[in-house]
């Protein structure tokens, strides 16, 4: 059976138009899925691996069921990141203008009278929770005339604490509305939120055999403690193109920085102790391939779709499988290949070979000369004299 086009999904002649001109001529499996029932009208709660095309996914409906002469804004679509929040707007941008619709976008980090001042005049609104929250408590943006909801990155609002705002949020808007809910898993506190927020919803998963991006090369490489840069300097010194550097934190940003640029390496920092716009005229120096290492935080970095991303390496392991499968999945986006490697130090081998192991990446930590841990076992039942077990703890889904 023939993938079907975008017309055939709903869209319209010029929304194809201004898509073909970006060299977007057929949809992606989750957009295949999500954009008729999107333009359609009803709920939806979707799910799938990063880099799958989910903005377009919930972009067109919003794009196709929005007017000129619709309330301003019309549409508002909540990300948990400012970086996140741009690159939606960007995304959306020229479907969007080819339907005569204006896109605004408002975060934290620059002057909120005049972003209320772009918001007022936008049908389609794209915002972080705080900084929405902030401008409809001052009565400087309007919220009864939206009518379509997304939330973008779900999971990730919650576990970033803005789960009150956007409640209150919802509390302001029209209980007669669209909500469209995209988020990385449906299980658990989210699939609670997505229940709530939506009414009789068509779900939406595009299921992948691996639990990582299929296009990504992993490796692990083990360094000595005192190494780390020096190993990082030599993974830079490598073909290839962007490089998307993970550190746990702020500080760990800056001072990576400067120990790159005294070994000739000219990168940039992004974290959330920058002032706006020192991220975006990082994010934009890093996207022209002006500096072509980016070191940024994990809370700094969501989000990030870039082309050019063709290795990103964690210079500090990720805290868990989530972790690293949201930083690995910066490159390999949307089909494209990608590397991603994880400098381990032997103090970090045994917590990162238990990860690999989850993520059924044994076979490549074997491969870089490390030994996988065996799995860590609890004591259930009684001691002292009395009977006891060992049980072994289940594997953890992503």
């Amino acid at each position: 059976m023939s993938t079907p086009t975008f017309a055939d999904l709903g869209v319209s002649a010029p929304v194809v138009a201004a898509l073909a001109a970006r060299g977007i001529a057929s949809p992606f499996p989750i957009q295949v899925l999500v954009v008729p029932d999107g333009i359609a009208g009803h709920d939806v709660l979707a799910r799938s691996q990063t880099g799958t095309g989910k903005t377009l996914a919930f972009g067109l409906p919003i794009v196709e069921r929005t007017s000129p002469s619709d309330p301003t804004p019309s549409v508002v679509v909540l990300t948990p990141t400012r970086e996140l929040a741009r690159q939606v707007a960007e995304e959306i941008a020229d479907p969007a203008r080819a339907r005569g619709l204006r896109v605004g976008v408002v975060h934290g980090g620059v002057a909120a009278r005049e972003q209320a001042r772009g918001a007022n005049g936008a049908q389609i609104l794209i915002a972080t929770p705080g900084r929405l929250e902030d401008l409809a408590e001052r009565r400087r943006l309007r919220l009864d005339g939206v009518r379509t909801l997304v939330l973008d990155e779900a999971d990730r609002m919650l576990d970033l604490g803005f789960q009150p705002q956007v409640d209150r949020l919802v509390r302001r808007l029209p209980a007669e509305r669209q909500t469209m809910f995209f988020s990385a898993t449906l299980d658990g506190g989210v699939g609670r939120l997505a229940a709530s927020y939506t009414r009789a919803p068509r779900r939406h998963e595009v299921e992948s055999d691996s639990k990582t991006v299929a296009e990504i090369e992993h490796r692990f490489v083990a360094v000595p403690s005192g190494d780390k840069v020096d190993a990082l300097v030599e993974i830079l010194g490598t073909d290839r193109g962007l490089t998307l550097v993970f550190v746990r934190t702020k500080r760990g940003a800056d001072r990576l920085v400067r120990k790159l640029g005294a070994r000739g390496v000219r990168a940039e920092a992004l974290h959330g102790d920058m002032a706006q716009t020192a991220r975006t005229r990082a994010l934009a120096r890093f996207e022209s391939g002006r500096v072509d290492v980016l070191v940024a935080t994990d809370v700094a970095a969501r989000g990030l779709d870039l082309a050019g991303i063709s290795h990103v390496v964690n210079f500090d392991p990720p805290e868990d499988d989530k972790g690293y499968v949201h930083r690995v999945g910066r490159t390999g986006r949307a089909g494209r290949s990608g590397t991603g490697v994880t400098l381990v130090t032997a103090d970090q081998e045994r917590d990162v070979s238990r990860l690999a192991s989850r993520l059924d990446l044994e076979e490549e930590f074997r491969r870089d000369g490390m030994a996988i841990a065996a799995p860590r076992v609890v004591f259930s039942g009684a001691v002292g004299g009395r009977r006891s077990s060992l049980r072994r703890r289940p594997r953890r889904a992503l």
